[in-house]
């Protein structure tokens, strides 16, 4: 009787010049366990060092997309137990590793087709040679699990025009890929139909003469529908405070504004809150390393907090999709409960 040997989580291949790390559990929409980060971190820093690999790409396998973020469920277990520094450890890796590529001084084309969530939006939108395609839904969907955008994504956030990042942020809403481009999370418009065929150029020729050959230009790049809705998006995240944000897409008229007040409503105050504070100090910060040590500061509090948890539960858990928020509104929420969570840990007693 044989037995099959698991596929890995993460597949490591070599090809001619090019490094290729394929993201491996379909199922479940790729999202990163612990060992994958420390996987891809790993093959990162020997690749890095190796002069047979000139390029590496990150892609996700199956149809569905590149990877839905972090695998949250363990970590929400983990904290039920009592042991929230198993999130900690995590955190800790994938924050390095989203650093690394970060800094990466080879070309690292990550293939952001169809989901790319939270941690997806980590493992590719920090590399230098970003693909989106006609496939492509980027978000940060955090403030919907009690948790904020992490991963570096608010230094992506914080730079992106006219209050867009702001409205990703609190409304944890997806956009397209053209949306990607004129954000800043996204470099290269190429049709999914290519990408197989990038992949196999890549083998052979530098990074930016094979996307150059594949890559949508002019008038062939879709333009960005959330541009268009560039009126009320800038007018109402100007406002100081989560609830004069909200009042004010309340108060524009645009159907979509309304939208996405009643988003902002549904998702943890605490956690919109900290996501304001969060974008708003990146935006001060000079490098995505500081943005990544004020993640893990904030991580480290939030994994020790209520919302997380509920979040979580309530919609990836036992998915009742009816979260029980405490505090339940946003004016409920303590100044500061906020600005205790970007105070260093160890700075006062643990909790």
């Amino acid at each position: 009787m044989s037995h099959d040997t698991p596929e890995p989580e993460v597949i490591v291949h070599r090809a001619g010049r090019l490094g290729h790390l394929i993201l491996n559990r379909p199922k479940a929409l790729n999202s990163l366990t612990h060992g994958m980060v420390q996987t891809v971190r790993d093959t990162l820093e020997r690749w890095r060092d190796d002069d047979a690999v000139a390029t590496v790409l990150i892609s996700g396998a199956g149809e569905k997309g590149l990877c839905a973020g972090g695998d949250v469920v363990s970590l929400y277990r983990a904290a039920v137990d009592g042991r929230p520094e198993v999130g900690d450890a995590f955190f800790a890796d994938e924050y390095a590793m989203n650093a690394l590529i970060a800094d990466y001084p080879k070309p690292y084309v990550a293939f952001m087709d169809g989901i790319v969530l939270g941690g997806g939006v980590g493992i590719s939108a920090h590399g230098n040679q970003r693909i989106v395609t006609e496939r492509t839904r980027l978000g940060m969907p955090e403030t919907g699990i009690g948790f904020f955008p992490d991963v570096g994504g608010a230094w992506l956030l914080s730079r992106a025009p006219s209050g867009f990042g702001h409205h990703l942020g609190l409304t944890s809403s997806h956009v397209a890929g053209a949306d990607a481009l004129a954000l800043g999370f996204a470099d290269h418009y190429v049709e999914s139909s290519r990408l197989e065929e990038l992949a196999t150029a890549l083998e052979t020729t530098g990074a930016q003469e094979a996307i150059a050959a594949v890559a949508a230009t002019g008038a062939a790049v879709p333009e960005s529908a959330l541009m268009q809705q560039r009126d009320w998006i800038e007018s109402a995240y100007a406002q100081d405070t989560a609830e004069g944000i909200v009042a004010a897409l309340q108060a524009h008229g645009d159907p979509n504004a309304a939208e996405a007040a009643t988003q902002i409503l549904a998702k943890s105050p605490t956690s919109v809150k900290i996501t304001l504070e969060l974008i708003r100090r990146a935006a001060q910060l000079s490098t995505v390393h500081e943005v990544l040590a004020q993640d893990a500061t904030v991580a480290h509090h939030l994994l020790r907090g209520h919302d997380m948890r509920e979040g979580i539960r309530a919609q990836l858990v036992d998915k009742d999709r009816n979260p029980r928020w405490n505090p339940p509104t946003l004016d409920d929420v303590p100044v500061g409960t906020v600005t205790s969570a970007f105070e260093p840990v160890g700075s006062h007693a643990r909790n």
